[in-house]
């Protein structure tokens, strides 16, 4: 599995994002750590920005976790078990496998920010490692599905987030990650923001695929 310093190995432009961030915040430019409801703002897929119940960063973050996720939900809701599980070539990921590839990523990202852990346990491995890490493992045992079972465990898992996002403030947010004090510095919400770039990467990689599936059912 890809531990949070491998992830940050490659994307070492992100310590100068990350300081402009701190400095932002601890010079009073951002909003304070106030709820969405006392600040008048529009809801929607469309509108990025604070949301109700949470903190406005926070709320921000979320607003834009709900679009992206609602255009994986568009990508592949009517496809059929066929398509979920079509292999364009021996060393590509099925679709099933990519979508609960972002299950398991977001999964980690919630042990990590929200418990402080590096690592799945080993009831989670057993649950979670050959989405995690695809390859192999994820073309053998990912496979046999509808798209029902992908869009549930994808639902419950963005619940448990949100939930947590709920409890949190901004604070929490942009603060930095004691563990990445000897590589590049990262804070909390590039932790979160990877989460929202990571489902853009591979909802580019279901379309390719979907524009080669073959006439199955």
């Amino acid at each position: 599995m890809k531990t949070t310093s491998n992830l940050v190995n490659r994307r070492s432009f992100i310590g100068s994002a990350v300081t402009i961030a701190a400095v932002t915040f601890s010079s009073g430019i951002l909003p304070q750590a106030t709820y969405a409801d006392e600040i008048t703002t529009k809801q929607g897929l469309f509108m990025i920005g604070p949301m109700k119940g949470y903190t406005p960063q926070i709320g921000t973050l979320v607003s834009m976790l709900n679009y992206n996720r609602s255009t994986i939900i568009k990508a592949i809701q009517s496809l059929s078990q066929a398509q979920l599980d079509y292999l364009y070539d021996p060393k590509a990921n099925t679709i099933g496998s990519l979508v609960l590839h972002l299950a398991a990523v977001e999964k980690y990202y919630q042990i990590n920010t929200f418990e402080g852990r590096e690592e799945f346990n080993e009831e989670e491995k057993k649950a979670w490692n050959a989405a995690l890490n695809l390859g192999d493992e994820g073309r053998e045992e990912i496979k046999g599905h509808n798209v029902k079972y992908y869009l549930n465990i994808l639902s419950t898992i963005r619940q448990t987030t949100l939930e947590q996002l709920k409890k949190k403030d901004d604070e929490w947010l942009l603060a930095i990650d004691p563990a990445s004090a000897d590589q590049e510095t990262v804070n909390t919400y590039w932790k979160w923001f990877h989460v929202c770039e990571h489902e853009s990467n591979h909802r580019g990689q279901i379309a390719w695929i979907k524009s080669r599936l073959p006439k199955i059912g």
